[in-house]
């Protein structure tokens, strides 16, 4: 036998406010019956006034008990512990991590001020255009580290952003693969749209990303890649650290300037192994409305669309349907009385 299971179980002690109004009612009704009977005698009683007998009375208020206790059940919410349902998921909102590339390269000077401020100034504005979803931050260069788990705290996260940089990290290189995988951890167990938005300009020193983004791929992750930077190549600039003025990196071995170019070929290859896309932002202003409508809503309408899930089978319109019925017979039981003659 399948057995129930109450969701708001709480709730029973309606039930005294039920059983305190019906001892009202009851009372009530007696009272009446009684300041009747002191002016009039039971025969005279029953000739000027319609009244039903006294087990009709009993039987009605048993009625109304009923229909309160079925209602104080049906508020319970039972649901059958030992069958399911299949319903679609209405979820319309995402899950989105934000991966943020704050390595040196990302000082370069070609998407001005500098990539890792323009990349920050283009995030702080997304978080405006999709309010209603949850977004996190990983800030990685040599490593990756967690400054926001997933939150609407849009306040808590744009502080995240802020402080965001290269010492923020404090290990050199750019690991994409490790990222990806911290995103990818981070999310946690769960359904529905998943996205991780990665930042950076592709630059990796053998972290393995497209194992990372297969791993994303088989947790139900996508991503979407947005490669700021040129492809012809930008000096990185870092500030004096007596001065604070910009200058550019030396690389020791060479004594030349290094030069940081983005790689849209592994960006691009990162998203499509997801099922994502890759956005090309170059020196330019990012189109946000357009990555909006084009990538991130779709993949979230596609994901609820598809996403069902099994619940516990609800029976209270069952209690509803049995509250109505004894409101029903307590209604006619107290218009079926005996009529004077």
């Amino acid at each position: 036998m399948i057995g129930l299971h109450w969701k708001y179980p709480e709730r029973v002690h309606l039930i005294w406010l039920a059983i305190a109004l019906v001892l009202g009612i009851g009372w009530l009704r007696l009272h009446g019956r009684q300041r009747l009977s002191r002016f009039v005698s039971a025969h005279m009683a029953g000739r000027l006034a319609a009244a039903p007998s006294l087990a009709a009375e009993l039987n009605r208020l048993g009625l109304i008990f009923a229909t309160l206790l079925l209602g104080v059940l049906a508020l319970m919410r039972p649901q059958s512990t030992g069958a399911t349902e299949s319903v679609d998921a209405s979820r319309t909102s995402a899950d989105i991590m934000v991966v943020l590339d704050v390595s040196k390269s990302m000082l370069a000077t070609d998407a001005p001020p500098n990539r890792l401020a323009r990349a920050k100034a283009e995030v702080r504005e997304l978080v405006g255009e999709m309010r209603g979803n949850r977004f996190g931050l990983i800030a990685f260069a040599g490593r990756a580290s967690l400054m926001s788990p997933l939150t609407t705290d849009y306040g808590f996260f744009r502080m995240a952003l802020e402080g965001a940089s290269p010492d923020s990290i404090g290990l050199g290189g750019t690991r994409i693969g490790e990222a990806l995988r911290a995103a990818t951890k981070a999310f946690g167990d769960g359904s529905g749209s998943r996205i991780i938005l990665l930042i950076t300009d592709g630059e990796d020193h053998d972290s393995y990303p497209e194992d990372a983004a297969k791993a994303a791929a088989d947790a139900g992750i996508r991503i979407i890649s947005i490669g700021f930077g040129s492809e012809k190549g930008s000096e990185i600039q870092i500030p004096n650290a007596k001065t604070g003025a910009p200058e550019p990196l030396i690389d020791k071995s060479t004594g030349k300037p290094v030069i940081s170019r983005l790689d849209g070929k592994l960006l691009r290859k990162l998203a499509m192994s997801t099922q994502g896309a890759y956005v090309p932002a170059g020196t330019a202003a990012l189109d946000l409305e357009s990555i909006v409508s084009d990538n991130i809503q779709p993949m979230v309408r596609a994901d609820a669309d598809r996403e069902t899930r099994r619940v516990p089978r609800e029976e209270y319109p069952w209690f509803v349907l049995g509250a109505l019925i004894c409101l029903m017979a307590a209604v006619w039981l107290g218009g079926a009385v005996r009529r004077p003659r």
